[in-house]
């Protein structure tokens, strides 16, 4: 069974730093894709960072520049560091996991993970990312 637990989220002053964590586990295979999505009240959820098996990356437009996915292994997390942070990056952020495979885009020649999550199978139970302005 797959558990994807979330943590660092906070409450930050706009220009501030937070850095998000995600502990999997139950999972061993070697293709897969994992991503952090955002959900705001009122609004639908949206990809902000998506990393695959081979560490290929997909950012949200909005995010480019100042937010950066990275995973580390050995350890089975998954990260998220955001910089720059906005009040409107506030909304409650989420781990998530496609361990049947990895769905990808490709465009020129470059395939990136999916952003979409209706492709990802495997949440956490969220964290909740606030940022005043």
């Amino acid at each position: 069974q797959v558990q994807l637990v979330e943590s660092g989220g906070g409450s930050v002053q706009a220009g501030g730093s937070l850095r998000l964590s995600c502990a999997a586990s139950g999972y061993t295979g070697s293709t897969y894709c994992m991503g952090w999505f955002r959900q705001a009240p009122g609004k639908e959820r949206e990809g902000v960072a998506t990393i695959d098996s081979d560490g290929s990356t997909s950012y949200a437009d909005s995010v480019k520049g100042r937010f950066t996915i990275s995973k580390d292994n050995a350890k089975n997390n998954l990260y998220l560091q955001m910089n720059s942070l906005k009040p409107e990056d506030t909304a409650m952020y989420y781990c998530a996991a496609d361990i049947v495979g990895c769905t990808r885009y490709c465009s020129g020649g470059t395939c990136v993970p999916t952003r979409q999550p209706a492709d990802y199978g495997y949440w956490g139970q969220g964290t909740q990312v606030t940022v005043s302005s």
